[in-house]
């Protein structure tokens, strides 16, 4: 089978959704899932917030959320969004006016929490709003903070409630005319989000936000996260997502990107299939490939290398990506181009070859898509 063959199972068919748009990022529909990540920074620290949308940009990130707890920070949206080169969303809790003032600063989306946002007067509000000025809404509803009738009513935070709650925000959007809006049901246990995910996925023709919420560290929260939104996106739930960290918003981004591309949903820069070593290995693994993740970080063509410390699996998975290495004996191994032997090359050069070989091949793959851009265009225009 060809590297870009067609493999019936593994393919995923999506829950089918309404397309909207935040900001320029389609969200929905047959759309790409976008990823999402939330500054971390104080919103009235204009510089600073800037450089981190920036950088969760450079990382890939499609949309980045930004929270307006104050109006001293839905000033300071003015010019964020200015300089941001992606849509922002405004993250709003509490208090209605500061959608209200997200809005008249040119956010792309406004994510509410209908638990603390106030009454169905005040969301009105919130949608004229949005109408006026071209925004799209998340409507957010997060196990942490349902509404206390709900949780009369349920007695604690469940599947149910979270659904309920979610709905009725939906309705009252819908009851005034506003329809571009996508919906997210999070919470921090694992189990519980799935379970809500599900429900509200049955219920609506929704874009579904994803996430996990108060997931963690870097380690637990990319583990939980895995788990929680790669089951269900792979059961074709999700639209767009954002991997909740208590780490470098870059990270997160770095790590919704790798959960879509473990399910073939998009694909990103360089994927790295590497052993984890063992007495067999002919050259130290771990390090080489801690010194191409770092060094490939800049790539941004989707391609697959294979990195590999002995013949045991060596050829065989080098025989499925662009580039490959597999150590051998006497300080060197062998190099896969395309999947099939090309070369032989020294462990102590090794390194400084593959990322020569890598951005060679990354130039090639945009040569040929550059090639069959101006092919179509032209048979267009005649």
């Amino acid at each position: 089978m060809s590297l870009g063959a067609v493999r019936p199972w593994r393919t995923i068919e999506r829950r089918p959704s309404r397309k909207i748009m935040v900001g320029s990022v389609p969200v929905g529909g047959d759309a790409p899932i976008s990823v999402q990540t939330m500054t971390n920074t104080l919103t009235t620290d204009i510089p600073g917030t800037i450089a981190q949308v920036q950088a969760a940009a450079d990382a890939g990130a499609d949309i980045v959320r930004v929270s307006v707890p104050d109006e001293a920070s839905s000033a300071a949206l003015h010019e964020i969004v200015r300089e941001s080169p992606v849509p922002i969303v405004a993250d709003i809790h509490f208090h209605y006016k500061r959608a209200i003032e997200a809005a008249q600063a040119g956010a792309a989306c406004l994510r509410i929490n209908p638990g603390n946002i106030g009454d169905a007067r005040r969301v009105a509000e919130v949608v004229q709003a949005a109408k006026d000025y071209g925004c799209s809404i998340r409507v957010g509803v997060n196990a942490g903070s349902l509404e206390r009738h709900l949780l009369e009513k349920y007695g604690e935070p469940c599947p149910e409630a979270m659904t309920e709650s979610a709905l009725d925000h939906i309705r009252i959007l819908q009851d005034h005319d506003f329809h571009e809006f996508k919906i997210s049901v999070k919470a921090s246990d694992v189990f519980l989000a799935a379970a809500a995910y599900q429900q509200i996925a049955e219920a609506t023709d929704a874009p579904i936000h994803l996430g996990i919420t108060e997931a963690g560290g870097l380690t637990t929260g990319t583990i939980k996260s895995a788990i929680g939104m790669g089951n269900l996106l792979w059961m074709g739930i999700g639209d767009t997502l954002r991997v909740s960290l208590s780490a470098d918003p870059v990270e997160e981004v770095k790590v919704g990107f790798e959960i879509l591309k473990a399910l073939g949903l998009r694909h990103r820069g360089v994927n790295i299939i590497s052993c984890p070593s063992c007495a067999r290995q002919g050259f130290d693994v771990i390090k080489t490939v801690e010194a191409l993740e770092q060094r490939l970080e800049h790539v941004k063509t989707p391609m697959s290398l294979s990195i590999i410390g002995c013949v045991v699996n060596g050829p065989g998975e080098a025989l499925l990506t662009d580039v490959g290495f597999t150590g051998g004996g006497a300080g060197n191994g062998m190099v896969y181009l395309a999947g099939k032997q090309s070369h032989r090359m020294s462990n102590d050069q090794m390194i400084d070859h593959i990322v020569e070989q890598v951005e060679k091949k990354a130039e090639q793959i945009e040569a040929d898509r550059a090639a069959e851009a101006q092919a179509k265009d032209s048979v267009a225009a005649e």
